[in-house]
Parts: structure tokens; sequence; C-alpha cells
């Protein structure tokens, strides 16, 4: 829904009454709350744990969303506020512009207090439960196809360039297009460095060293992308489907519409207890895809996840209320937290020493052909499936080219269609695996 697309846009808001309003509040009041806040930060008086890790992080997000969506050139073009909370944030992290206490304690509740996995779960559960049955399970046939046809034309760009510019393509497939392709750090350059060290008989270290800045600089582009991305949805129309990966299907009966129309409209009507219980699926789900990742380890738990919620969906087992109930816990998260999920994305992913180090000419060229490679090859197969483009390039696309998680979040919040989360999930979680083993082939030959 058209709501829930505006994640951080939401932050900053006008009231009925014409006040101008922070995060829903009078501004004035945001701004003696934001003082408190501070105060305490650089006092190190703000407590520990995610009692002291939201108020400094909703403070940081709406003031560098403010800025985001007030700055020309930015707001239309590079994905508005969501790209400086990023940036905005990693900087204050990276130059230690605030307490190293507030800095470990945000790191710790991203990481250790699993809020992201607490965010991505709302996402995936409320978002496959909002979809249409039909046209969940018609998209979910043809999506492999898409994330295909991104890697192998990035992968072919990428050693082109790498040829042309005296890189070498084999370094370049090796060192930056696998990597950006490969589903983050932990999940994507950790292993494949490993996989790299023994096949090539090198220290898996310096493998490392050789895939974190092609994996940063790849992510951060892939933010911006997602803002252009969005910016010609709005320009050609024809290739958006403002946040609906297939196309529409004209063979729908009158009464399939209206059922969706009052499926809609349900969900719109906020109820506090559906709420909570939206809370309590999506965090089972979460559990769920853990103990399937127990017993088959090779599988993502975030994967067992989406596949869970989906076969769930597909096979139509919860009723409309159980539906309606997650969904409406998915626009809660996503209308009140993601600009405190940006800045965690900020402070404990994204160090700015690593994306600025690789700034030279030619490195900066061959991780933005890996990405165009990404957002054409997916564009292309998607349209060819049924899918529209836009949507395509995004999700098989960008999803595939950022880091993981955390830039699913990101490229869908500079896109504004975070609507699309479970796509951008199997690109990351089922799409990196596959990278990985495409990368043990691949590696046979040069071994």
């Amino acid at each position: 829904m058209n709501g829930a697309t505006q994640t951080v846009d939401s932050i900053v808001i006008k009231s009925e009454a014409k006040a101008w309003t922070l995060f829903g509040v009078p501004w004035f009041y945001f701004v003696i709350f934001s003082a408190v806040v501070v105060g305490a930060t650089f006092l190190n008086k703000l407590p520990g744990g995610m009692i002291g890790a939201f108020p400094l992080m909703i403070v940081l997000g709406v003031f560098f969303n403010l800025i985001g969506e007030k700055t020309p050139f930015v707001n239309t073009f590079l994905g508005g506020g969501a790209i400086i909370v990023i940036f905005g944030s990693a900087a204050l992290a990276t130059f230690h512009w605030l307490p190293e206490k507030s800095i470990d304690n945000m790191t710790l509740f991203m990481k250790g207090g699993g809020f992201l996995d607490f965010y991505i779960a709302s996402l995936i559960t409320g978002s496959i439960m909002g979809m249409n049955r039909r046209l969940l399970i018609k998209a979910a046939l043809r999506y492999l196809p898409v994330i295909l046809g991104g890697v192998v034309l990035a992968i072919g760009l990428g050693g082109l360039v790498g040829v042309l510019t005296g890189y070498g393509a084999k370094q370049a497939i090796f060192f930056i297009t696998i990597p950006i392709m490969g589903g983050g750090m932990g999940a994507g350059a950790v292993p494949l460095a490993k996989i790299f060290g023994e096949s090539l008989g090198t220290d898996p270290a310096s493998m490392l060293s050789l895939m974190v800045p092609a994996v940063a600089l790849g992510n951060a582009l892939a933010i911006v992308c997602g803002g252009l991305l969005n910016k010609l949805g709005q320009v050609r129309r024809k290739l958006s489907g403002d946040g609906q990966l297939m196309l529409i299907d004209d063979g729908k009966a009158d009464a399939e519409i209206e059922m969706e129309k009052a499926f809609k409209t349900k969900c719109d009507s906020l109820d506090l207890t559906q709420m909570g219980s939206g809370l309590l699926i999506a965090t089972t789900f979460f559990s769920l895809g853990c103990l399937l990742n127990l017993i088959f380890p090779a599988i993502h738990s975030y994967a067992w996840m989406i596949l869970s919620v989906a076969v769930i969906k597909a096979l139509g087992l919860f009723n409309q209320r159980l539906e309606i109930c997650c969904h409406q816990w998915f626009q809660f998260v996503v209308k009140n937290l993601t600009g405190v999920l940006l800045v965690g994305i900020g402070v404990a992913y994204t160090n700015l020493n690593e994306v600025a180090a690789a700034f030279t000419a030619q490195y900066l060229l061959l991780v933005t052909v890996t990405v165009l490679g990404a957002i054409i090859g997916a564009a292309t197969i998607g349209r060819l499936v049924g899918f529209f483009p836009i949507e395509s390039a995004i999700t098989g696309g960008l999803c595939m080219a950022n880091m993981g998680g955390t830039g699913d979040v990101a490229v869908l919040s500079a896109a504004k269609r975070m609507e699309l989360m479970p796509f951008a999930q199997i690109s990351s979680r089922i799409g990196g695996a596959f990278m990985l083993i495409l990368s043990s082939i691949i590696l046979q030959f040069f071994a």
C-alpha cells in the first residue's frame, strides 16, 4: 500500500492543524526531547541497551532525514533522507564525533541485540501476508531467472571492463564483481575469502582485505541507484509498478478485485491488539527459520523464514484476520522504526574509511559497471517474465549488489519500495548462496 512505501518520509509530517511536527510531535517539543537526549549522550549518562539506543537513534534519524529531504538534488536523485541518515550516522561513528559509549551501545543494539533481525522478520512476514496469494505464487516461479540475468551481465561487464582498463578480467571478477554480488559481508565476502584462500593457496585475510572495499562501495552505489531508479519510475511510468513487482493481471475477476480492496481497507484500520498479534507471529516465524537452519544449515535462516511464510500464505493456512495482524505490524514497524534502523546501518555496518580507500578511478569504474550490469540484466529478464523493470532492477539487481540485509533495507528505503522486502531477501540469501556455489565452480578453472 502507498502508506507503507513512505518509509523515512513519514518521519517528517505536517498535522491537520498545519503545525510542523517531527516524529509525530510538535517541533518545539521534539527540540526539547533532543536536547535531553544529546545532553545525556555527551555526558555519558544515556542508559545502555535499547532504552538508550532508541531515543538517540530516533533523534539522529529525524535530524539527518530532515537534511536529506530538504537538500536539492539529494532529495530528488540520491534517495533523499535515507542516504543522508546512513552516511551521516556513519560519519559520526567513523570520525568518533559521538562518545564511544553511545557508538558501542548502538552497535550492540543492532548486532548483539538483534534489532536488524527483528526489523527484517517484521517486514518479511507482514509484506508476504499482505500480498495477493495468486500473484505471490506466480512471482516466485519467475524470480530466480531475474537474479541470474543480473549476475550474468554483472560478471560479463566486470570482466570486460577489467580487460579494457588493464585491471584484468580474473582480478575484476574474483575481487570486485563476485564479492559485490555475493550477499553482503558476513554471508558473502567472509565465506568467499575462505573459498578463494583455500582454492588459490592464499591467506583468506588478504583475500578479504581486497573484497571489503568492493562490498562497501558497491553497497553505497546500490543505495544511490535505488533513489535514481525511483526517480526514473516517476518519469517513465510504464517502467514502474510503484512497488508492485508483477505486471497487472487483467484476467482477475471483479470479485477478486473487490476482495483485495476490502483486505487493504481492513489493513488500514489499525488495531492495537492485532498489531501485537502480528509481532508474535513475525518473531515466531523468525524462530522457525532458525530451527530449520539448525536442521538444514546449508540454507540461511532468513531463507527458511521466507519459505515458511510464503508456503503458509500460498496454501491459505492462515485466516484473513491473522494475515491482517501481520500486515498491520509491518506498517507500524516501517513507519516508526525505519529511521532508527538506517542510523544503525550507518553506525554499525558502514565504515567510511573503507569506502574512501576504494575511490580510485579504475576501481570505481569496475564497481559501477558491476552494479549497472546487475540493474540492466535483472530489469531485462524481469520484463521478459512479466515483471516491472524498475522493481526487477531493484530487487533482482540492486539487492544482489548491496550488503545483505542491511543493504536491502537501505536500498528499498531509498527507492521507497519497502513492500518488496521478501524478494530483496530472496536475492540476498538465496542469491548469495548461489554466488558461493558459482564461485566454487568458477575457481575450478583458475585454481
